[in-house]
C-alpha cells in the first residue's frame, strides 16, 4: 500500500487552490466584459436624450456600429496591435507572430479579448455625442474604424500589457519617475475618446442655431428620461469597467476588486452632488443634465485611481471633477464656441485627464498627500498628455483628410429636417409623433 507524502498533498492542494482562482478570475473578467458591454445601451440613452428627437435613429445606428466595427476590427487588427509579442518601432505599437497566442484573426485567453474589446467600443463612442446631429453617417463609420482598429490600439500598448516593453511603464528606469498609473483607463480610455471628440467637434462646426449674432444658444435635449437611464446604466456597467480591470479574483484580489468597487460608487455619487449643489448655487436651480454630467464625471476620474487610493482620495477626486465638469462644458460652449450636444469632451476629456494627474496628490503608495513627492504627479502628467496629444494628432490628421475628401458634414437642409429621414429614411417615433 502507497501512501500520499504530505508535501505531495500541500502541492496538489496549492494546485487546486491555483486553478480554481485562475477560473473564477477568468469568470470575474467575463461578466465584467458583458457589464461594459451592456454600457452601449447607456451610451445611446445618454446621446438620445441630450439631443433632438429627428436624430435619435442617427445616433442609434452610430453607437451599434461602434460596437459592430469595434468588435470586428479590435478582433482582426486591434488586439494584436495593443498586445502582440513583438515590438516594433521601439516599443510605438506592438505586432504578433502567434506564438502567444495573439495572432492576426485569433486569440487564445478569448476573456481577456472579450473584455477590451468592448473597452475599445467605449473609447470609439465617446466621439458620437460630441459630434450627433450634423455629421454624415458615412463619415462617422470610417472614422470609427480607424480608431478601433489604430488609433485606441497603438496608445493602449504604450501601458496595458504591463510588461517592460510599454514605455509607461519604465519610467523609473528611462526618466528615474515613478511608473505611470492608469487602473481602467481615465487615461487609455477615456481621454483618448475626449481628444477625439474635441478635434472632431472643432472640425464638424456647430449645429445650425446654437451661435447667432454673438449669443449663445440652448438646444435642450428632447427626453431627460432617457438622459437618466442612460447614466444609471453606465453607473452600473462602470463596476464592470474598474472592477474587472482588477483582471483576477480569490484572496488579496477579491479585496482589491471589492475596494475598486466602492471607490468608484463613491466617486460617482459625490460628482453627481458636487454637480448638483454648484448648478444650485450658479443657476438658482439644480440643473438635471450637469447632475448627470456630474456623475459621469466622478466615474471618468476615478476610473484610474480606483484600484491605487483611498475611499477619502476617491471622494475627493469625485467631488473634484464633479465641479470641473460644469465648468469645462460652459467653457467649451461659450467662451471657445465648440458645439458639445452631450457634454463629452468634458465628461471624458477632461476630467480623464484629472483623474490620472489627481492620482498624483491621492495615491496612497507615492502621492504627494502621502509623503511621496511630485515625482508620480510629473509621471501622471507626462501619461495623460501623451494619450491627449496622440488622440488629437491622429483624429485632426484622418478627419481633416475626411473632410477635404468626402466631408464630415451633411446639408443645411438634412440637418433642419434631422439626420433620421436624409440618412436613414425613418423616424424612431412613428410618422404620427
Amino acid at each position: 500500500m502507497s501512501y500520499i507524502q504530505q508535501p505531495d498533498v500541500q502541492e496538489a492542494v496549492k494546485a487546486a487552490v491555483e486553478g480554481i482562482n485562475g477560473d473564477m478570475g477568468a469568470l470575474w473578467i467575463t461578466l465584467s466584459a458583458i457589464l461594459v458591454f451592456f454600457m452601449q445601451a447607456g451610451f445611446t440613452l445618454v446621446e438620445v436624450g441630450f439631443t433632438r428627437s429627428k436624430n435619435a435613429v442617427n445616433i442609434i445606428m452610430k453607437n451599434i456600429m461602434d460596437l459592430s466595427i469595434g468588435s470586428i476590427m479590435f478582433w482582426a487588427i486591434g488586439y494584436a496591435i495593443m498586445y502582440g509579442d513583438e515590438v516594433i518601432a521601439g516599443g510605438f505599437f506592438r505586432w504578433s507572430s502567434g506564438d502567444q497566442g495573439y495572432a492576426f484573426f485569433h486569440a487564445d485567453d478569448w476573456y481577456n479579448l472579450f473584455f477590451q474589446t468592448v473597452f475599445c467600443a467605449t473609447a470609439a463612442t465617446i466621439v458620437s455625442g460630441a459630434i450627433a446631429g450634423r455629421t454624415k453617417f458615412s463619415t462617422y463609420l470610417i472614422f470609427s474604424f480607424i480608431l478601433t482598429a489604430i488609433i485606441y490600439p497603438i496608445s493602449g500598448s504604450w501601458y496595458w500589457p504591463f510588461d517592460d516593453d510599454a514605455w509607461l511603464n519604465t519610467l523609473e528606469k528611462s526618466m528615474g519617475l515613478p511608473n505611470f498609473i492608469d487602473f481602467a483607463g481615465s487615461s487609455v480610455v477615456h481621454a483618448v475618446g475626449g481628444g477625439a471628440a474635441l478635434v472632431a467637434a472643432k472640425l464638424v462646426g456647430p449645429r445650425i442655431g446654437k451661435y447667432e449674432n454673438g449669443k449663445v444658444n440652448v438646444i435642450p435635449g428632447h427626453n431627460m428620461l432617457f438622459g437618466a437611464l442612460g447614466v444609471l446604466i453606465l453607473w452600473l456597467g462602470w463596476f464592470g469597467f474598474n472592477g474587472g480591470s482588477q483582471l483576477a479574483w480569490g484572496g488579496e484580489n477579491t479585496v482589491g476588486a471589492g475596494s475598486v468597487l466602492i471607490n468608484t460608487n463613491i466617486a460617482a455619487a459625490v460628482g453627481a452632488v458636487a454637480a448638483l449643489f454648484l448648478t444650485w448655487i450658479k443657476y438658482g436651480k439644480p440643473d438635471v443634465s450637469m447632475t448627470l454630467n456630474g456623475a459621469l464625471a466622478g466615474l471618468v476620474g476615478i476610473t484610474a485611481g480606483c484600484g491605487a487610493v483611498s475611499q477619502f482620495g476617491a471622494l475627493s477626486i469625485g467631488l473634484i471633477c464633479g465641479i470641473a465638469v460644469v465648468f469645462s462644458i460652459e467653457l467649451l460652449d461659450k467662451v471657445l464656441k465648440i458645439d458639445d450636444p452631450v457634454g463629452a469632451i468634458s465628461v471624458h476629456g477632461t476630467c480623464g485627464f484629472l483623474g490620472t494627474v489627481l492620482i498624483g496628490l491621492f495615491a496612497t503608495d507615492g502621492g504627494l498627500f502621502y509623503g511621496g513627492g511630485a515625482g508620480l504627479l510629473a509621471s501622471q502628467t507626462i501619461g495623460t498628455l501623451a494619450y491627449i496629444g496622440w488622440a488629437v494628432i491622429t483624429s485632426f490628421i484622418v478627419l481633416f483628410i475626411l473632410k477635404k475628401t468626402i466631408g464630415l458634414r451633411v446639408s443645411e437642409k438634412e440637418e433642419i429636417d434631422g439626420l433620421d429621414v436624409h440618412e436613414h429614411g425613418v423616424s424612431v417615433y412613428g410618422k404620427d409623433s
